[in-house]
Parts: structure tokens; sequence; C-alpha cells
């Protein structure tokens, strides 16, 4: 593990960053370094860019103390959301706003090959209309739908779609892209973006992406638990009964008769055709025959597979997001009734079961997050800007 430089530029910036102290003298009152030690890490962010002053902020009286802010145009970041059946790309600022954004119905089962060439493209697009190069990009942040291993970067394996074992996310995109890559599990990502953006109360939660496939990652005390090797969270293969096969090689895992591949089976069972979760979705909003009862039955699936998790980790909240969640209440409802009604009476009390609030855009701004915090680690931060020539346009590193 890499020894953090405690009193190191890197450690202001991550003050600056989350806006527990963003002048000299709240930076002061945390760290409790003199004021020469303070004044020698920010020229040294200034320096580089990193930071720029925002002016005077509000005061009791006297002279109003200097803020300062991340330098949001100091480059661009790129965010990458795949899904099981649908993908979405943004490229935003250094602190995570959204630019510009694209999608296609492309996914898992495409590959890593074919959907990294499309983004590829689709990236270079996007930056021309912006007037910036690759050559502005500092950062990378991938979402995938299965394991991440935290400590290496690569996909774990074994996975369900054996295309994805064992792949490096940085090593499909051209060695111009001289970015900080950062690649989680989808549902971590949007995580972290509900977490921080979304429901920032809730320190403690499951959180749940409902598409194609399910995926549930946890937040316990502010942060993403991954387990020791990425798969924490593997709600999707909890045994619920029936006699579907999984695409894991078991039976009856939840995944089989909650999830967009279950609810699509069994629509295409009744004689309509849909081929993505949004598909489904849309019959949903339309009222279509027997939609609502098959949403019905899948969230009061889930509901029940949550009993156990909320259990054992004693959340908050249970924060519903992916494409099916937009189908509303006729969903969410039966979710929420099973836990309220089932769970252990000490875990449900209190508990919510609450939709994501940033939509579509959860996973693309999650995504982003995960490559600022890369891009901005306090120890690599400490040691760039101690370099003669740091600057953003070092930031990168293929």
């Amino acid at each position: 593990m890499a020894h953090v430089i405690s009193t190191g530029s890197g450690v202001v910036l991550d003050l600056i960053r989350s806006a527990q102290a963003t002048t000299r003298s709240d930076l002061i009152a945390q760290l409790g370094w003199s004021r020469i030690t303070l004044a020698r890490r920010l020229d040294e962010l200034l320096n580089a860019d990193i930071i720029v002053s925002a002016g005077q902020s509000d005061s009791r009286g006297g002279r109003p103390p200097e803020e300062f802010v991340v330098n949001k145009d100091a480059g661009l970041l790129l965010a990458m959301d795949i899904g099981g059946s649908h993908s979405r790309l943004a490229i935003t600022d250094l602190v995570s706003n959204i630019l510009l954004e694209d999608e296609a119905d492309i996914g898992l089962s495409h590959g890593p090959d074919d959907i990294f060439d499309w983004s590829c493209q689709v990236f270079d697009h996007l930056l021309a209309r912006l007037g910036k190069s690759r050559a502005d990009v500092r950062g990378i942040g991938v979402g995938v739908p299965g394991p991440v291993d935290p400590t290496s970067g690569r996909i774990a394996s074994p996975q369900v779609n054996a295309q994805w074992a064992d792949v490096i996310v940085k090593d499909y995109f051209p060695d111009d892209f001289r970015a900080v890559f950062a690649v989680d599990r989808d549902v971590n990502i949007l995580a972290i973006a509900e977490h921080r953006l979304g429901w920032p109360e809730h320190a403690d939660a499951i959180v749940l992406k409902v598409g194609m496939g399910i995926g549930c990652g946890l937040v316990l005390d502010g942060r993403v638990y991954h387990g020791g090797r990425g798969g924490a969270g593997d709600l999707a293969h909890s045994p619920v009964g029936g006699d579907e096969e999984c695409l894991c090689g078991r039976v009856g895992c939840l995944d089989t008769v909650a999830s967009g591949r279950a609810i699509k089976r069994e629509l295409h069972a009744r004689g309509t055709s849909v081929r993505t979760s949004a598909d489904i979705v849309e019959l949903a909003s339309s009222d279509h025959p027997g939609v609502a009862q098959i949403l019905a039955h899948a969230g009061s699936q889930i509901g029940e597979a949550l009993l156990d998790p909320v259990a054992l980790l004693n959340p908050s909240a249970v924060v519903v997001g992916g494409n099916i969640a937009h189908a509303g209440a006729i969903f969410l409802d039966p979710i929420r009734e099973r836990l309220l009604q089932d769970a252990t009476t000490f875990s449900r009390r209190d508990l919510v079961v609450i939709p994501a609030k940033l939509g579509h855009q959860a996973g693309v701004i999650g995504a982003s997050l995960i490559a600022q915090d890369a891009l901005f680690e306090p120890d690599r931060i400490s040691r760039l800007t101690r370099e003669d020539d740091a600057s953003l346009a070092k930031y990168g590193e293929k």
C-alpha cells in the first residue's frame, strides 16, 4: 500500500473537494498546520491549476475569507455505464457536471471489443463537438455489469458472460488516451452517485439496479463495500425457488424470476415481444394488459430476497434504480410492502424504500465520480505537485 503523505497537498485538495473546508482558516482548523505550511500546499495546487480561488465567501463581519474550489474547467472526464442491453456515455467536467452524453442499445452480450470500439468512436465525436481532443481527457470511469477486483482493476473471473472475464478496461482504449482509469461494478457506480448526490442522508443503504439483470450495491458507513474480490452484494443469485435455469448454471435464482430477462421471458410466453428493459417500462406506462401483474410479482420476489440482507446490515434505506425502476409504483410498492411486512421488527423500523433520484444519468455520474476520485487521490496529488513539471496535463497515465 502506498504511503500517504499526511502533510501533502492532496490532503488539502480532499478537504476542498468534499467542501469540508474551503477557506484558509477552515483548512488550518481541520489540519492543525501552520499558516506557512498551508500556504505552501495551496500554492502547489494553484500553480498546477488543480484549484482556483472562487472569490470571497459569506462572513459575519470583517473581510470575507477567500474560498478555494476545484478548477472544474482544467480538463475533462469520460464516463461509461455498460448495462445488460443498454449503455450510456457522458463527458463531464472535473467536478462531474455532465456536458454531453449519448446512449445505445448495446450491452454485455456484445462483448468488450464491440462495446469499447463503439465507445471510443462516440467519445471522439463528443469531444469534437466540445472543441476538445483526447489530450484534454484527465480521467476515464467505467461501470461494468460484473465484479471488478478492487486491487487490480481487472474484471474478476468467473463472469456470467465469459467474454468479460479477466478484462482490463484500459487495454481497450488507444494509447493517446493518457488518462487515469477507474473501473467498478455498474451497480456500485450507481450506489456512489445516489449516496453522494441523491440520498446523502443515508450513510447505510442497499442500492438496487434492476434492468435486464439485477445488481445490488452496499453503502456502509458512507462508503461502497466491495468485498474481498469485488463481488459483494450478489443478490441476483440468491435462491428463491423455481425450476428455471439461471445464466450462472444454477436453478431457482432471483434473476430467473425478477430480472428484466425474466419479465421479458414471461411477456414472450404471453405473446408480447420486447427487447430491452426500456421496452418493458414503455409497456407499463401504456397500461399494457398483464405487465403490471408481472412487475408486481417481480417486485415482491425482490422484496423477499432482501429480507436477510436487511436484517444482517440494518440499512436505513433501500434505494431502487435501473431501467425497470422507472415503471414506478407498480414495481416499487411490492418491494416496500414485502419488506415492511416481513422484515424483522428491528430491521424494518424507520426503513425507507425509495426510488433512485438521479434517473438515467445516475450511472454515468457515478462513473465520472470514480474517475474523479482516482484523478484526485490524495497521495497521488501530493506526489505530482511536488514535481517541478506537475500540471493537469501530466495527470493522465496509461
